[in-house]
């Protein structure tokens, strides 16, 4: 590379002259690693007090190392949400940012590209998704302002530095806005936000960030998502979006128009980032489709949606997730070709199983990576253990994450496993970090996922421990957070030490037991938009009955009611078949006998209406659990033709309680299941069919022993399988999963291989997963 000729004399010289002594003067630098050492002396400079000769030739390496021309690289940069918009340039929504707008990798390397994920869907860009047909936007605006550089701007509208930066401050507060009530128009907007007051945007930028927004209320495929509330910033990236599309396309007929929609989406986002100081490429989704996350625990229940996993407590370790699309996901030949043509590839970090994986479960994407094998590939490890992903090691639970774990979970979940994808991963050195800095992290939940040097070298993977913190914020803050400038720096030491160092040879990483496989993802979503109008439409079509001045909330109920079906995403409307309707029964004439059981709702087959105790209604959560309770009693629909309890008395002793339940004949029955399904439940819930009439089943319940009937447990387990925090009497019973095998007690293992045969029946035949 001619480019690199002459750093290469010096890097190369320097480090043959330095090492040509006895000691050599690296030796005084802390690590092992000759990249560690070289990223040290970079970061923190020559060691002082050590004689001037020694010092004279740490100098002469530092200073090779920062020359070497890197402005011509193309760096591609692979995840989302804020861990990317840290290295590329400073995360755009910290009120810190500002103070070094420009900082990060695209200050030394101009040719930073960033392929993000779309499988978001909380906050702002899961409102959107109930509106729009698009992929989730909420990291894409994340990114691009991160994107923005000093010198484009400067290029662009002649700005000094202080001009760009109070520039860029503006596009901050105008794209993080966020309001929580309708607008009335687009000059409210302007005030609210900032832009019609500001002073220091070109009248370029400001020209277009205000024809976006007065699109907002102009396009009448846009009208509907000012309803909700919103930041500023998606807003204007869809409105760049739909304003490449003609207005003759519908929101109705653009369902139906997927492919004009991908086409647009890139030119929709790239005008943005050119008026707005980025490179055109510089942020590009992984694919155009929608997509959602799903998550597949150690004891086999499957949920989906990634806002979901972030909050959920499952108390098992993730063991694979997988990613649905709407449709076969397209992948660019833009993005092959900045795939192709990149020098430095670096994986970005993240939430675990929500911002690398989803990217790499994109057909074509993992294979173009791998193809080029001239470039520096770089994974970056995440500082902290984060709860309901990496708080649980899944070959050994009892312990926290360590970073051979996280390379494992990636090799479990990339499609062909990751030979090939990166042979460096960049770790924390927490040499500097004082004790009490860390207990005080711990104290809040947060551990380090630490280095354990020998397993990551045995996968084949070379563990670089590195100062990437900010040590500004740790001295003024005590808080320890990947810094953009030192992150970029390390980048540019490991490119010089890559093009100059011959590569120490690693053990060879595993192909075979536990690669991921070739095909990951699924193509059976919903497009979020069309679920989200089959959901207002069957509430609308329902009946919705509450007592005495509470039928003034009826509309309150329908929306949370809504809000609870949208939630939770792995409920499909076939579930909502038998259910006509909801009814608030007042306390005093509520006649379910309680003595086994605290659960206020049920369904009632007779009239097809979910029937909820009224004191559950003074509660979103308690009306959740209710709802969701008598939702999934729904789906055994008016199985029962009677249900009977006989006492068993024997010489005067009461013994116990015989259950006795008489099925309706199939012809005569409106259930979810079919008749095998029906009755493999009922087997699992310790029926036991009669040998003589298969409509018949029996439990047996001993002394005074409590009994939960069928009908409720099946709707118990469904809320309990969509959020164990919904259910803890199911949560008590499973937990006997977590038991080990113990051949000491036979009916142990029987109830353990029972319930984890219940979980099996609600992922594939209740969930279809």
């Amino acid at each position: 590379m001619d480019t690199n000729r002459k750093s290469e004399v010096d890097v190369a010289a320097s480090l043959r002259q330095i090492e040509a002594g006895l000691i050599s003067p690296l030796d005084l630098l802390p690590h092992e690693d000759l990249r560690e050492k070289l990223v040290e002396l970079a970061l923190s400079g020559v060691p002082e007090g050590i004689p001037s000769k020694t010092a004279s030739g740490l100098q002469q390496i530092k200073d090779a190392l920062e020359r070497e021309p890197v402005e011509g690289l193309n760096v591609v940069v692979f995840g989302g949400g804020t861990g990317l918009s840290t290295i590329i340039g400073g995360d755009s929504r910290s009120v810190s940012w500002i103070k070094e707008p420009f900082s990060g990798l695209k200050s030394i390397f101009p040719k930073t590209r960033s392929i993000v994920c779309i499988t978001d869907d909380g906050g702002s860009t899961g409102e959107l998704l109930k509106d729009l047909p698009l992929i989730a936007l909420g990291d894409i605006r994340h990114v691009l302002l991160s994107s923005i550089q000093l010198v484009k701007l400067q290029e662009l509208y002649n700005l000094t530095e202080l001009e760009a930066v109070r520039c860029v401050e503006t596009l901050a507060a105008v794209f993080n806005h966020r309001f929580f009530t309708p607008p009335a128009n687009s000059q409210q907007l302007l005030v609210d936000s900032g832009l019609a007051r500001q002073k220091h945007l070109p009248s370029a930028i400001e020209q277009m960030l205000a024809k976006r927004i007065d699109n907002l209320f102009a396009d009448s495929r846009l009208k509907a998502v000012l309803s909700r509330p919103h930041c500023l910033g998606n807003l204007i990236l869809a409105s760049s979006i739909y304003e490449q599309i003609p207005e003759h396309y519908t929101a109705e007929t653009l369902l139906d128009e997927q492919d004009l929609l991908q086409q647009n989406l890139q030119r929709g986002i790239a005008s943005l980032c050119v008026v707005l100081g980025a490179d055109e490429q510089a942020v590009v989704p992984c694919t155009s489709v929608p997509a959602e996350l799903s998550v597949c625990y150690a004891n086999g229940v499957q949920v989906t949606g990634e806002h979901k996993s972030y909050y959920a407590n499952r108390g098992y370790p993730v063991d694979r997730v997988c990613v649905n699309f709407c449709e076969e996901p397209p992948v660019s030949s833009e993005l092959l070709g900045l795939i192709r043509d990149a020098h430095i590839m670096i994986m970005a970090p993240g939430s675990l199983y929500s911002s690398l994986i989803p990217v790499f479960q994109v057909p074509g994407i993992v294979e173009a990576v791998k193809a080029n094998k001239n470039a520096l590939k770089i994974l970056v490890s995440n500082l902290w253990v984060q709860t309901g992903e990496t708080d649980l090691s899944l070959t050994d639970p009892e312990r926290k994450f360590h970073l051979s774990d996280l390379l494992n979970a990636y090799k479990r979940n990339i499609p062909g496993g990751t030979e090939g994808l990166f042979e460096k991963v960049l770790c924390l050195s927490f040499k500097d970090v004082p004790a009490t800095v860390i207990q005080n992290y711990a104290v809040e939940g947060k551990i380090p996922i630490y280095l354990d040097r020998d397993k990551v070298l045995g996968q084949g993977i070379v563990p670089l421990e590195c100062s990437i913190y900010s040590k500004a914020a740790l001295r003024d803050h005590g808080v320890i957070r990947h810094d953009p400038k030192q992150f970029s720096l390390v980048v540019r030491t490991l490119w010089a030490s890559f093009l100059h160092i011959p590569a120490p040879s690693a053990a060879k990483l595993p192909t075979d037991a536990g690669s991921g496989e070739k095909k990951k993802y699924l193509t059976s979503m919903q497009i979020p938009c069309l679920r989200y109008k089959k959901i207002k439409e069957f509430l609308s079509g329902i009946s919705i009955e509450l007592q005495g001045q509470a039928q003034d909330k009826t509309e309150q109920i329908r929306k949370t009611l809504q809000r609870i079906l949208w939630d939770h995403k792995d409920i499909p409307l076939a579930h909502l078949q038998f259910v006509h309707g909801v009814q608030c029964i007042a306390t005093e004439e509520w006649k379910r006998d309680q003595h086994w059981d605290k659960v206020y709702s049920f369904y009632d087959p007779e009239d097809g209406y979910v029937k909820i105790r009224q004191d559950q209604f003074d509660s979103v959560s308690d009306l959740e659990v209710a709802f969701l309770v008598a939702v999934g009693q729904s789906l055994l629909g008016n199985y029962a033709a009677s249900k009977e309890i006989d006492t068993i008395n024997t010489n005067g002793i009461f013994l116990g309680k015989i259950y006795h339940l008489h099925l309706k004949d199939p012809e005569k029955r409106k259930s979810y299941f079919n008749e095998h399904d029906l009755a493999e439940y009922l087997i699992l819930s310790r029926m036991v069919r009669d040998g003589e009439d298969e409509n018949h089943f029996t439990r047996l319940v001993n002394g005074r022993e409590g009994f939960t009937p069928p009908g409720l447990l099946f709707g118990l387990t469904y809320a309990w399988y969509l959020d164990n925090r919904f259910a803890s009497h199911i949560e008590y019973k499973m937990a006997v999963i977590k038991i080990d095998h113990s051949n000491l007690i036979p009916e142990q293992v029987r109830m353990k291989n029972r319930r984890e045969k219940l979980i099996v029946f609600f992922r594939e035949v209740v969930f279809k997963h």
